[in-house]
């Protein structure tokens, strides 16, 4: 179960009641029987408020951002087929990222609750409605430094150039380290509707709508195909001077890690390449998506023998001595995944590629990342999404198929019980003196394996990718940022 991505959904709220209608009266229960009360109805808003915002607090360091650690709930009704299954059963066999212990210790000490009552017993058995809550101590990956700028802004749109490793909403392991949150906190910028998403390590422009008409009538452009986009990257070697077009079909290999291939059973998919520059090793090259398939023009890039030159993925030895070059990979799926992820704890990145060790400790592959509830809104995927979390929705994907915003949904290393919430029971994470995030920052949580491990930072270069969301455009608006540093004519590696 991963986290929602484009907003937390509200603690649930009583059903309103018609005038007049008689409360509903309790079922009298049999001997030894245990109460489960009524779902509540959910609260259809979706935004982050100033309580989230005050969770914790950044600090800069060695020209990354940092969130200080903080205590989170994690909140889901019971999953229909945990029905009858007890709670120690349902750890045991769905959230292997601790060990059965840690959530011993947890029940113990209070952090485990069943309808808002203290989990005693992990035999107790799961009923239908149940609701459960788990409080853990989180810490996320450090992510640049960099600020966000703010391209545009008016009544309907605010529009920023991205910076690379910034995840556009909270997902996996990022919450507060997300473009959402750090415009509400830094720039007061609240309930933003998601028009498009742009892959964590892909920088750009990207647009949020400030109502949900302004959302709906530029989300019909885009799945009408009326928004114009255009890329640049830098990649490996001499790409040909003529225009280049690929339409090779591309299948997600791994939603969990984020790996896609060309692949005959794959969706179509179309992109137009025009090389801007070549400085004697690499060039930049301007890519025109006309599809907005997971990693589209990564995936091309690849398969026309020219990675995008630090693509944590794409550009990777795993994929052997051609590096994917025309679709041809000596090793299956399995072995694929195997060795991108052995490559990548080599050389202590596994964060660059969005996942970490508890991720992988956990089941093979998140099966609830189907439940549209479980990650984000339903949004228009760009064609470079990989840890944005989106869910894998098929109603949806059946009414828009150009659309496939499927892309890696990391478990939660403590618990992933899903609707988070902020916590109160293990308190709050503020000093006397009022300072936000002092509190976690600076004592360490008895229960929490990450206070007791101590991590490589990754250095700012490592969260740049080269690849730059330059241009979106639609009859009514065009917005355009700065060309990056890196896609200069006379640019040095």
């Amino acid at each position: 179960m991963a986290e929602p991505g484009s907003g937390d959904k509200k603690e649930p709220a009583p059903a309103d009641k018609e005038e007049g209608a008689p409360a509903p009266k309790k079922r009298r229960l049999a001997g030894g029987e245990r109460y489960v009360p009524p779902p509540r109805k959910l609260s259809t808003g979706v935004s982050f408020g100033a309580e989230h915002f005050a969770e914790t607090s950044y600090y800069f360091e060695g020209g990354l951002r940092k969130v200080r650690p903080y205590y989170f709930d994690f909140r889901t009704y019971c999953k229909g087929r945990w029905v009858g299954r007890s709670l120690l059963h349902v750890f045991s066999t769905e959230f292997r990222a601790q060990p059965i212990d840690y959530y011993r210790a947890a029940a113990r000490a209070g952090r485990l609750r069943l309808n808002e009552e203290p989990v005693r017993d992990l035999d107790v058995v799961l009923k239908n409605n149940d609701f459960l809550r788990n409080t853990v101590h989180r810490h996320e990956p450090p992510v640049t430094a960099q600020p966000i700028q703010i391209l545009a802004e008016d009544n309907e749109v605010v529009v920023v150039d991205k910076p690379s490793s910034l995840p556009v909403h909270p997902c996996g392991r990022f919450r507060h380290n997300t473009v959402i949150f750090i415009l509400g906190k830094e720039h007061d910028l609240k309930e933003l509707h998601t028009i498009h998403r742009l892959d964590r390590m892909t920088s750009g422009v990207l647009m949020f709508a400030k109502t949900v008409e302004v959302s709906k009538r530029i989300d019909e452009q885009i799945r009408e195909r009326q928004l114009e986009k255009e890329y640049v990257c830098r990649v490996v070697g001499e790409f040909p001077e003529h225009e280049v077009v690929c339409e090779e079909p591309i299948l997600v290999v791994s939603y969990k890690v984020g790996v896609c291939r060309v692949d005959p059973k794959g969706k179509f998919c179309k992109t137009i390449f025009q090389r801007l520059s070549y400085n004697g090793k690499t060039s930049v090259v301007k890519c025109l998506p006309r599809t907005g398939r997971t990693h589209q023009i990564r995936v091309h890039l690849q398969y026309l023998g020219h990675p995008i030159v630090n693509d944590p993925i794409y550009n990777m030895d795993a994929w052997g001595p051609e590096r994917g070059k025309g679709g041809k990979v000596d090793k299956t799926d399995e072995e694929l995944l195997k060795a991108l992820v052995e490559e990548h704890r080599s050389k202590q990145s596994l964060d660059v590629l969005g996942v970490s060790e508890e991720d992988l400790s956990s089941s093979a592959e998140n099966k609830d990342c189907g439940d549209p509830s479980d990650c984000t809104k339903s949004v228009q995927a760009d064609p470079i999404d990989v840890t944005s979390c989106p869910a894998k929705d098929p109603e949806r994907d059946a009414k828009h198929p150009e659309r496939n915003d499927t892309a890696a949904c990391p478990l939660n290393s403590n618990a992933n019980l899903e609707v988070f919430h902020e916590s109160k029971e293990l308190g709050s994470s503020e000093t006397q003196n009022g300072q936000t995030g002092e509190k976690s920052s600076e004592e360490k949580d008895p229960l929490c394996l990450e206070c007791g491990i101590t991590r490589r930072d990754p250095s700012p270069q490592e969260l740049v990718m080269y690849l730059h969301a330059l241009r979106y455009k639609v009859a009514e608006f065009e917005y355009c940022s700065k060309m990056p540093q890196w896609a200069m004519e006379d640019w040095e590696e």
